[in-house]
């Protein structure tokens, strides 16, 4: 019996949000674009699920945090 891998499946190019937006800063208030960066579970997403470049990635990461810091966000999901 041969069976079929299904990981023959092409890596999907993600573009980043930011760069395709032309916005250069990330803003810590911009409650719903940072949204779009978290899980249900409130945890940030690594850069191969958001598909953010490696600055914004970082700028993302910080904003999220200062975000909660100023209760801006919930450190925790439902």
């Amino acid at each position: 019996m041969i069976r079929n891998n299904s990981n023959n499946k092409k890596p999907v190019n993600k573009v980043c949000f930011y760069c395709t937006n032309n916005k250069m800063i990330v803003d810590y208030k911009d409650i719903g674009s940072l949204r779009r960066f978290v899980s249900s579970h409130m945890k940030i997403a690594p850069r191969r699920r958001s598909g953010l470049c490696a600055a914004h990635q970082r700028q993302v990461a910080q904003s999220i945090k200062r975000a909660r810091q100023a209760a801006l966000m919930a450190y925790v999901g439902r």
